[in-house]
């Protein structure tokens, strides 16, 4: 095995080690692997995060949905999930502002060695693994919200029913600036089906401009909504500064949970972290405890408990807390003092999100 030795003004980082670049996929889970929400729900009407880590829906008037961690893959390249989409109210006559999408969106201070906003932007390519029992065009689209920009493409599902991995390239934006923070920088949506509000204009075809909405479908002749039973997998997404795509770049387990966890962190059931949470007693009716987060989440997260939390014999709710990127402060509301407390291990647990 060679050794790469540095030089005196060299330095290694995270970007290249021995020569090869790493973290080159600005998709984060883009092996569908971490579903710290759950591994499938139902009955889903309206947007939101409901399984895969990192990947949001957006629907409004195209059916009812079921998504979930399935462990159907493509043969050999690797991967153990792929997240699904399964029709299960059907809509076949979609309306003018029908739309189905789901995608991830990318942190903006993730992006600055694109350079957009320069005659020396990035091309950036997509790639991915595709299935489904609807064949035909389907469109990938990009969105950056700071200068209110968007790109989209389009690819093709030949066979039914087939893995088949897809390819697009889109060109740098040298117009739109990405501002250096910490909020949203580009998003990428896949639309499985789309009304006229968003179809009936005139495709960019991979290049960059001002948003205008009935351009962001252009070219989708397929609507995943119109039979009971339809159904989308994808996995491998990996998103690169580049005009062609490199082989999947696969990260270790930990890694990929510490990039997902800067977004969203579940403390409770299925987590491996401990059931007990040591505090003290504030006053007669309150718990006060401090848990430190396993990664720096990206800016001060929401609550919300999840089941039931014990104190002693008591159980209780959490009545406030404080929170910084780093760790949150609880207070627990509780009918006598203790000193240690748990959720219970059947149903209880708090998420925190800081989702873009």
């Amino acid at each position: 095995m060679a050794i790469t030795r540095l030089g005196p003004n060299q330095d290694i980082t995270a970007a290249k080690i021995a020569g090869q670049i790493n973290f080159k996929n600005l998709i984060i889970n883009g092996d569908m692997s971490l579903a710290q929400r759950g591994t499938s729900s139902s009955g889903i009407t309206a947007g939101g995060m409901y399984t895969i880590d990192r990947y949001g829906s957006n629907l409004t008037s195209i059916g009812t949905w079921t998504q979930s961690q399935s462990t159907d893959v493509p043969t050999g390249q690797g991967f153990g999930y792929s997240l699904k989409m399964d029709c299960t109210t059907a809509n076949a006559s979609l309306s003018t502002n029908s739309l189905l999408r789901f995608g991830q969106i990318i942190e903006a201070q993730n992006l600055q060695q694109l350079k957009f906003g320069t005659s020396n932007a990035e091309n950036l390519t997509i790639s991915f693994w595709v299935k489904s029992n609807k064949t035909g065009t389907y469109v990938v689209w990009f969105y950056q919200e700071d200068d209110d920009r968007q790109t989209g493409k389009t690819y093709t599902i030949n066979s039914a029913n087939t893995w088949e991995k897809k390819t697009v390239t889109i060109s740098g934006d040298t117009i739109g600036v990405i501002d250096n923070n910490n909020g949203r920088g580009i998003e990428i949506a896949f639309i499985l089906g789309a009304g006229t509000d968003w179809t009936s204009g005139t495709s960019p075809n991979g290049s960059w401009e001002a948003r205008v909405n009935t351009n962001r479908a252009v070219g989708q002749t397929v609507n995943l909504a119109d039979t009971i039973g339809n159904t989308f997998y994808i996995t491998g997404v990996q998103l690169e500064a580049d005009t062609s795509a490199s082989d999947f770049e696969f990260l270790p387990y930990d890694v990929n949970f510490s990039r997902c966890a800067r977004y969203f962190y579940y403390l409770g059931v299925g987590n491996a972290q401990s059931v007990w949470l040591t505090g003290y007693t504030n006053t007669i009716d309150w718990i006060v405890a401090q848990y430190s987060f396993p990664t720096q989440m990206r800016t001060n997260s929401s609550l919300t408990q999840v089941g039931t939390w014990s104190f002693g014999n008591n159980n209780g709710s959490i009545g406030f807390s404080r929170q910084s990127p780093t760790a949150t402060t609880f207070g627990f509301l509780s009918t006598g003092a203790a000193s240690v407390f748990a959720y219970n291990p059947s149903d209880g647990g708090v998420q925190f999100d800081a989702e873009l």
